[in-house]
């Protein structure tokens, strides 16, 4: 019995021994700073991510890899600008709600003709984490905002340059006109004048065919001897200075859908459909003159007593009481209340879909029953409706654009070395 003790307690004190460098042993860093940016730290295990995403992307498009030192120093650098825009963003106070990256992901996904769920599952087929990559995209969303927030107000776009813009061979290009068409050409058998007419009378018949209604393409199918008369006669895109002479004048006399009569040339005789027009300098849009009264629930206000208020207000107008005085009292539109809840002259384009549907069915002059949207409740009056040419508001416009994103550009560089040469960086790796 004492032996057995003495064994068990040398057995024990040789594993307690043994236990500080076993324990030792165990005790391995999972993780380390590779890099400090300001107040941000960097860990090793970011960096080595993003260098196997790299890599990963580098395989993807069969490119060339760089040697592994320039790699690493790339990664590093990448890794160092984008937490020097995230600290900016925090410090503006730039947020994304999950809401706002759903709708970002959604965009990505349709952008490559993918459902959520098809572009979730393209995610994991291609060994990346779903929730990295959603949280990856956060963060780019938010870099975005911080370089828009900080670099936008820097850009200054003057008149003369847009009107310089505008003269110039590459403003011309942009607003320059171009043309989807399609074409039956109708030859006759020879180039006598009996085969001639008789070509002629066929295609008048299907120039009747097709005001009464006929599908082109398949009368194209059928009866054409054009080139393209398998693809339904489509001569795809033109620029004007691309048009065949012959029916150039024609084709910029057509609106969208229409079909020129027939035209004779020595093949035969065409007959062109104009399928769609974009560019120009004349874009006719049709517009609404509009105004409204907007109830909201809030804090002391419940949904069931908004929607009563709106109601209770419809039945005064309907009474004869003046439409603006109540808007100048009760609407929650701070845009267009002081103004009697006018809108002015607007489009459908960046109007939520219930306002659209209620402004459509509206006349002219009348009001509409009180109705929902996700602002609230709304009564609208439809004023007027016109056409009206914006072609020239348009093309300024354009022109802005292409010279903005130049500009921007051109100053997000600067603002980058600057924000770079500004901070406190120390690489420990």
């Amino acid at each position: 019995m004492l032996n057995s003790l003495r064994k068990y307690f040398t057995t024990l004190l040789a594993a307690l021994c043994l236990a500080p460098s076993m324990l030792y042993a165990a005790i391995q860093p999972l993780d380390r700073i590779a890099v400090i940016v300001n107040d941000d730290i960097i860990m090793q295990s970011q960096v080595q991510q993003a260098i196997d995403s790299a890599i990963r992307n580098l395989q993807q498009r069969n490119q060339q890899m760089p040697p592994k030192k320039v790699l690493i120093q790339q990664v590093v650098e990448s890794l160092i600008m984008e937490s020097l825009q995230l600290q900016i963003a925090e410090r503006g106070g730039i947020r994304v709600d999950d809401t706002s990256l759903n709708e970002a992901i959604s965009r990505i996904a349709a952008q490559n003709n993918m459902t959520l769920e098809q572009f979730q599952q393209a995610i994991i087929a291609e060994g990346s984490d779903y929730a990295a990559t959603r949280e990856q995209i956060r963060r780019e969303l938010l870099t975005t905002r911080a370089r828009q927030g900080s670099v936008g107000p820097r850009i200054q776009i003057t008149d003369q340059e847009i009107d310089n813009f505008l003269d110039s061979a590459e403003g011309k290009a942009l607003l320059a006109s171009k043309f989807h068409i399609a074409h039956i050409l109708v030859k006759p058998d020879n180039n006598t004048q009996p085969a001639r007419q008789k070509a002629k009378k066929q295609a008048q018949a299907l120039y009747q065919q097709l005001q009464s209604g006929a599908d082109f393409a398949a009368l194209t199918k059928q009866y054409s001897d054009g080139p393209n008369a398998e693809q339904g006669g489509s001569m795809g895109w033109r620029d004007e200075s691309q048009l065949p002479s012959l029916f150039k004048n024609t084709v910029k006399a057509l609106n969208d859908g229409e079909v020129s009569e027939p035209i004779a040339s020595s093949n035969g005789f065409h007959l062109v459909k104009l399928l769609e027009k974009r560019g120009g300098t004349s874009i006719i849009q049709d517009q609404t003159q509009v105004r409204h009264i907007l109830i909201q629930p809030n804090e002391i206000r419940s949904e069931r007593q908004a929607e009563e208020m709106i109601y209770d207000l419809f039945t005064r107008i309907q009474s004869g009481e003046d439409f603006a005085e109540l808007a100048r009292l009760y609407s929650a539109d701070p845009g267009s209340r002081a103004k009697g809840g006018e809108l002015g002259w607007i489009t459908p384009a960046g109007l939520v879909p219930s306002f659209v549907k209620v402004m459509k069915e509206t006349p002219v002059d009348g009001i509409s029953a009180p109705f929902k949207s996700r602002y609230g409740w709304h009564i609208l009056e439809v004023q007027g409706r016109r056409q009206q040419d914006i072609g020239a508001d348009a093309a300024r416009q354009q022109a802005r654009e292409v010279i903005y994103r130049r500009k921007f550009n051109e100053e997000l560089q600067l603002w980058l070395r600057e924000i770079r040469n500004d901070a406190f960086v120390d690489i420990k790796i």
